[in-house]
């Protein structure tokens, strides 16, 4: 599959002053936030609005405003965690609330239907705007995602919070962990979920209030939040002329001055003068458990980013004291061990120790479609997928590669750890291959999955071509599982795949994770030119030839059944839902 490299969400979502513009409330909330925090069952919760005015652009080539209005959900005392999961996808989804009793940590069931999927809580906030006259001109309720973007309210907060960076949106989750540490705040805005709104240039009045069911259910207080809006309208046009302008100018007035100043990382992506331009198109799919959002996972929206790339670089995401955090474990609060790629082969008698091993599981195939063949392959007829590994633990899986000096190919080893992390073993486990084609141009491990369409009597009829993959923890399938990480570091290709000058690559599957892969090209998808019509089951089949070591190998398949149609040139393809999940 080819996966490239992306482009910049649509907007810019919850910039590098979030952090700056939550601790900006109020002098009278973050005094009374400094006051040391009374032991309670459960937070306490608060809406608060970052700014008493906000300004929001609407580009006359992409007409709409999106309501990024700077309102928080401040959490103190304890922290708001959520387990959001579901037994199989024949059960709905719940969720339980961590509330603290004596101590202790205790889970607390939340009415069914709170949550409908794992993108957030539905309905959370409700927007009015009215214009200057009075006038009501906009009424809206949004999903709120607590691992949206935060930042801390009062100076002792936990300097990092444990909880993941976004809400999942893979159709095929299984759990998550959303959460939003004590003394800390997140951003109500829905981002890349939302809709823009259509609003003319002017002035409005923006209240921002809480559903009246949340909070019944969270003890939040009936106190809506008002922000003035200006709504400004620009041309893609008038921001290059005027950014031209800026920039003659500014070479007159800073000449000899530009060397030893370099643009902060947080503002990396502005033009210079710091112009506003309109963004690149929103990137593609995926579940945002990373900061890359790489393109080529499926039919899903981009997720709003938590932090940006730029903080996150800084963060390394530091191991703080938590609740059952203990070395060489992770409940996801710490990075887990063992992500440091080694630069020399093993030493010493391959061994398969009796240590924690990963259990690789298969999602079922989501974001189906048929695609022509076009210029390039005439009369052809495709079947278009995505497909997910995921890891379920307890332990990471952890491939390294090494090249002997001139070597085309790595020889690929697969390493083991004890509870503590230390390497206790290793064993030889395939290779890696270069793949220099555009969209790739990176380290594939072979062999890691396979993706076959069976006839209806489940016998093979069409093998995909795509065998060979860089793994990366692309999506959050289950962060409830043992040991689940919730930072993965080696969340994007460029942290995980190598140069073509590597010497050594190491590729790790995180415990909670998975690696989803579109195969949306010839060779990767299924060619069903000469495929009869009928009932057919698409088949994500991890480790085919058992070279890795798992706890488990019987889960390694997943099946999804498609029903294909129609005449050559323009086939259909028909996907029924599986079991509770209605994802094509």
């Amino acid at each position: 599959m080819t996966r490239k490299r992306t482009a910049r969400l649509r907007r810019t979502l919850l910039a590098g002053t979030t952090a700056v513009a939550v601790t900006a409330v109020t002098a009278g909330i973050v005094a009374a936030a400094q006051e040391p925090a009374k032991a309670a069952a459960s937070p306490k919760l608060s809406l608060v609005a970052a700014t008493t005015s906000v300004t929001l652009t609407s580009w006359k080539e992409e007409p709409g405003v999106y309501l990024d209005l700077g309102t928080y959900l401040v959490s103190e005392g304890r922290p708001l965690e959520l387990k959001v999961t579901r037994k199989s996808y024949k059960d709905p989804v719940a969720v339980t609330q961590t509330v603290w009793e004596g101590g202790k940590a205790k889970a607390k069931k939340l009415p069914t239907g709170t949550v409908k999927d794992f993108s957030g809580l539905p309905g959370f906030s409700e927007i009015t705007l009215t214009d200057k006259a009075g006038k009501k001109v906009l009424t809206r309720s949004e999903d709120f995602c607590p691992n949206n973007a935060s930042g801390r309210v009062r100076p002792d907060a936990p300097s990092t919070s444990k909880y993941p960076e976004s809400c999942p949106t893979n159709p095929f989750t299984l759990g998550s962990v959303w959460g939003i540490e004590k003394g800390w705040a997140a951003n109500t805005y829905a981002g890349s979920y939302t809709e823009p709104a259509e609003l003319p240039a002017g002035t409005y009045t923006a209240r921002i209030g809480v559903a009246k069911k949340y909070r019944d259910l969270f003890g939040i207080a009936d106190k809506a939040a008002t922000v003035k809006v200006t709504v400004v309208e620009r041309s893609e046009d008038d921001e290059r002329s005027t950014g031209a302008a800026r920039r003659s100018a500014q070479a007159g007035e800073h000449a000899g001055h530009a060397a030893g100043h370099h643009t902060p990382a947080a503002h990396s992506g502005h033009g210079p003068g710091h112009a506003p331009t309109i963004a690149e198109a929103a990137a593609p799919v995926t579940s945002g458990a990373g900061p890359s959002y790489n393109v080529g996972h499926g039919p899903l929206r981009a997720a709003p980013p938590a932090l940006p790339w730029a903080l996150k670089k800084k963060q390394k995401f530091a191991p703080s004291p938590q609740a059952g955090d203990t070395a060489g474990q992770t409940d996801g609060s710490r990075r887990a061990p063992a992500l440091e790629p080694l630069s020399k082969r093993p030493a010493g008698k391959p061994s398969v120790p009796d240590v924690p091993k990963p259990d690789l599981r298969s999602l079922p195939a989501y974001g189906i479609g048929v695609s022509a063949g076009g210029k390039d392959n005439p009369g052809k007829d495709y079947l278009a997928f995505s497909a997910n590994v995921w890891n379920a633990g307890p332990a990471q899986l952890v491939v390294d590669g090494f090249r002997s000096p001139g070597k085309a190919k790595m020889d690929a080893f697969q390493y083991f750890y004890d509870a503590k992390g230390k390497q206790v073993g290793y064993t030889p486990t395939g290779t890696m291959e270069w793949d220099p084609r555009p969209g790739h141009v990176h380290w594939h491990f072979t062999d890691f999955a396979s993706y076959r369409l069976l006839k209806a009597d489940k016998k093979e009829a069409v093998r995909s071509g795509k065998e060979a993959f860089c793994l990366a923890n692309t999506d959050a399938v289950d962060y409830t599982v043992k040991n689940a990480n919730w930072h993965p570091y080696n969340t994007d290709l460029s942290t995980a795949c190598g140069e073509e000058n590597s010497i050594s690559v190491r590729e790790v599957l995180d415990v909670g994770s998975g690696d989803t892969y579109t195969q949306d090209l010839p060779g990767q998808s299924f060619d069903i030119t000469g495929v009869p019509n009928g009932t057919y089951y698409i088949q994500v089949l991890a480790n085919p030839e058992k070279r890795l070591k798992e706890t488990n190998l019987g889960n390694n398949s997943a099946l999804r059944k498609v029903v294909l149609g129609g005449k050559p040139g323009k086939r259909t393809v028909t996907v029924p839902a599986h079991d509770l999940v209605n994802a094509n």
